[in-house]
């Protein structure tokens, strides 16, 4: 690093992370008396008190880091770390609560882990015999892990209009507003429409209001956890599967879209290419496992389309909602899941992998390498997407992104081959958790080594969080070096 660069360069202000994490707690405080208040109405008292100590904890912690001096300006590597510290906490508090339902402290943590983060994996062997308050309060976990934090995240950096575009990672931001606090508003009322209106439709199809609230929860959040063993399957209406499959569909999309929808920017939102390229992608997906379903197991084209439309747009969403068992498909189908669980959803949605926009942007820098070979040496020819010109940083990050994506599943992966798994299934596993998907072989259970448990762990975490954002976190110069003035 250069001597210019390096006076550039700033660590993070512990009074500043003090100051948002305690506004963090507060709020974490608050979203934890929801699943306490679920306690008492179920008359589950021995969660009860378990959350009480924590949000004790966290008011005694976060009132007074709270009341630090608000800082003038936030840099941009705070504001990560602050992002980042928030998905890392958030489980381990949970742990002591989850252990209510008769959970190992390990186990609690995958449990906790795999909630905030919105994947859905799951050690449990079975679901439908555990206490309400707990399967409540996975779904509760999964929805604000899917937009809650961040969405506070943003509102915390209020001014600050770069430092929260990085944070969101909106497309198209023409259309935002011009301060980060109106856009987090904007954002969570778009997501709490959209619950609430699953909630209702669900509730209207299966008669049944726990249900209702726990899958939609799951599915608006992509997060996938079912309070059935049978997933998808289990809830006997093919009205609530489309409805749930809908849901998941609309999570996994650019929560901006529905802003634009709702003042009637029709245009922008028909034109907008990752709403194209999700769907078709789904589609296409959709397709391949229907011909798979019909060819190779037998299944007759109606339970074929079936099958497989629900189960490619599971995968290709993220949410990992099921119609059947996974551990029962051939190699084939791993092989078009996997696929689908590493590509994910849209940018600023609640979805994960490394994101269809990026994908695009891959396909396209390969489309121009091609287009080159035919042309004279000395034609100029820009890449773009969308109608607009690829940004030198654009195209950077996006590569960066999809190989570390790459690189934290191949060395995950290892591991698993080290345990002695089943390549195919090991490497299915690990893109599930990485890709906050929630799709499972069967490998994630009670019988999982510790060892293998914590490292899925680290794989949704960093699928979550922005592998980017946990770099930062562990960038010395992160902590170590200059500080301005707070």
């Amino acid at each position: 690093m250069t001597e210019g660069a390096s006076s550039l360069t700033y660590a993070v202000r512990p009074a500043v992370l003090g100051k948002y994490l305690g506004q963090l707690g507060l709020m974490l405080a608050l979203l934890t008396v929801v699943p306490f208040v679920a306690s008492l109405i179920f008359g589950e008292y021995a969660f009860s008190h378990r959350y009480l100590a924590v949000i004790a904890v966290l008011l005694l912690v976060a009132v007074p880091l709270s009341r630090l001096p608000t800082p003038e300006r936030v840099q941009l590597n705070e504001a990560l770390v602050i992002t980042a510290l928030a998905f890392a906490i958030a489980p381990l508090l949970m742990i002591y609560p989850m252990m209510g339902a008769g959970l190992t402290a390990m186990d609690a943590l995958f449990e906790a882990v795999s909630a905030v983060t919105t994947t859905g994996l799951s050690t449990l062997t079975s679901v439908e015999g555990m206490p309400h308050t707990f399967l409540f309060a996975r779904a509760w976990m999964q929805w604000y892990g899917g937009l809650g934090i961040v969405v506070l995240s943003i509102a915390l950096l209020m001014g600050h209009h770069i430092t929260a575009r990085q944070l969101s990672e909106s497309v198209g931001s023409d259309n935002l507003a011009t301060t980060a606090r109106t856009h987090a508003r904007r954002m969570l009322i778009v997501y709490l429409g959209l619950t609430l209106f699953g909630i209702v439709l669900l509730w209207l199809l299966i008669d049944n209001g726990e249900l209702a609230l726990d899958f939609i929860l799951s599915a608006v959040s992509t997060g996938g956890f079912a309070p059935l063993d049978r997933s998808l399957a289990g809830l006997d209406s093919e009205g609530g599967h489309a409805v749930v499959t809908l849901f998941s569909l609309a999570g996994a999309l650019p929560l901006v879209l529905y802003y634009r929808l709702w003042n009637r920017d029709w245009r922008a939102v028909a034109t907008d290419l990752e709403l194209r390229a999700l769907v078709a992608a789904c589609l296409f997906f959709a397709l391949i496992l229907t011909l798979l379903f019909h060819t190779m197991h037998g299944f007759g084209w109606a339970q074929s389309i079936r099958h497989g439309l629900l189960l490619g747009i599971s995968a290709q969403t993220t949410t990992g909602f099921s119609t059947l068992d996974i551990s029962g498909l051939g190699n084939m189908f791993l092989g078009v899941l996997i696929a689908a669980m590493a590509v994910g959803g849209g940018i600023g949605s609640t979805a994960g992998g490394f994101k269809i926009l990026r994908l695009l942007i891959l396909l396209r820098l390969l489309q121009m390498v091609l287009r080159r070979s035919s042309m004279p040496s000395h034609a100029v020819i820009e890449p773009k997407l969308g109608g607009r010109v690829l940004e030198d940083d654009d195209i950077v990050q996006a590569l960066f992104i999809i190989l570390l994506f790459a690189l934290v599943v191949f060395f995950s992966w290892l591991l698993f081959l080290y345990f002695g798994y089943a390549p195919l299934r090991a490497l299915f596993e690990v893109v599930s958790a990485t890709g906050t998907v929630g799709l499972s072989t069967g490998i994630s259970g009670p019988a999982l080594p510790s060892p293998l448990k914590l490292l899925l762990c680290a794989d949704m975490l960093l699928g979550r969080i922005d592998i980017v954002a946990l770099l930062v976190v562990l960038y010395p110069p992160t902590w170590i070096g200059r500080r301005v003035e707070a």
